[in-house]
């Protein structure tokens, strides 16, 4: 998933859907905690890690709540300025810079996200590799006039990317065993944002929120008043058949590549397959259910890059997760070891 721009992977939206999401889970779920409805919400903004972070919180102290929102936003804050590749002074870019052939100590932060990401290159043989970062960096470059480049270019480039040359040193310490390795973490940086921002929504005694990263990572606490869960309209390019999570401790995240732009003769997907050294070339949109928003994160990138059937192979053998394709002929694909994604249609729940 991007960093540096906002992409509508989920339908949701505070004011609208509150009303026409929450009636759908009445309806097909049937919640039975009516005796608290009169809890109204609160609802926060903010602009953060190239996104719109939206949080919407029922408790029956609205200071509290709207204290809790202004914390995780100075959080949401906090680790922009240690994972993203934007900033020149942030945490990644110093690392970027210096861990070649050098320990170089991180924020723990930093150093736990990165170690989070290695587990699904390992998962993946590759596919996911947030070493891409040389590769990632020329595609931009392409976006913003420069010329593609040639098969050499891409070939040499490749050879700087490589999950098994960043090697961790505990606690607190990252290495790279490559002269040009850079790490990019916009495939799961804004699910470990989310992460944290349900934790310290817990450490105010918050029990009952959505936070909304972009519209591609959520993360639903607990539920809505008199409600089973968090109803959440997932991304269709088909327009027709409607998939839908209901999130209640868990996460859900989307990935799906760049549209081409109307203002660049040539333009490219964002998301660029390590292996071939190029920008993925696909139509289809993949969501991933999982327990936390870094492993959903992770999780939609990864499957994104190996595709239905070797997701589908991945999924079966992962704990509690879920994921669904769909195509814009509205084809859809699913998978699941738990969670259950509904898709107009079909009575299949992706079992």
């Amino acid at each position: 998933m991007r960093w540096n721009k906002k992409f509508q992977a989920a339908r949701w939206r505070a004011p609208r859907c509150l009303g026409i999401c929450l009636g759908f889970a009445v309806f097909v779920f049937a919640p039975a905690l009516a005796q608290d409805v009169t809890v109204s919400p609160i609802y926060k903004k903010h602009y953060s890690m190239g996104t719109v972070f939206e949080i919407v919180v029922y408790d029956f102290t609205p200071e509290r709540a709207s204290d809790a929102i202004q914390k995780v936003f100075a959080e949401i804050d906090r680790l922009d300025k240690v994972m993203s590749n934007y900033q020149p002074d942030s945490d990644l870019s110093r690392l970027n810079r210096s861990a070649h052939f050098h320990p170089t100590p991180v924020p723990d932060d930093l150093y736990q996200v990165i170690q989070q990401s290695l587990n699904y290159s390992e998962l993946s043989r590759g596919e996911f590799d947030v070493s891409v970062g040389p590769l990632a960096n020329r595609w931009k470059a392409v976006g913003r006039g420069e010329p593609v480049p040639t098969p050499a270019e891409v070939d040499n480039l490749r050879r700087c990317v490589g999950y098994h040359m960043i090697e961790l040193l505990p606690p607190d310490q990252i290495e790279f065993r490559s002269p040009c390795l850079e790490i990019d973490l916009g495939a799961i940086g804004k699910g470990y944002g989310v992460d944290r921002a349900v934790a310290v929504l817990r450490s105010f005694g918050i029990e009952r929120a959505l936070i909304n990263a972009g519209g591609s990572s959520l993360y639903g606490m607990g539920a809505p008043p008199g409600q089973a869960g968090w109803l959440v309209h997932l991304k269709d390019p088909s327009g027709r058949r409607d998939p839908r999570v209901l999130l209640r401790e868990n996460s859900v995240s989307t990935s799906e590549q760049t549209p081409a732009s109307l203002l660049v003769q040539k333009s490219f997907g964002h998301i660029i397959d390590p292996i071939t050294g190029e920008p993925l070339q696909t139509t289809l949109a993949v969501s991933a259910l999982a327990e936390t928003a870094t492993a959903s994160d992770g999780l939609s990138t990864t499957l994104f890059l190996l595709g239905p059937t070797k997701g589908k192979e991945l999924v079966q053998k992962l704990p509690k997760v879920a994921a669904v394709w769909v195509s814009p002929e509205g084809q859809v694909e699913a998978a699941s070891t738990g969670p259950e994604v509904f898709v107009t249609g079909t009575n299949a729940t992706g079992r």
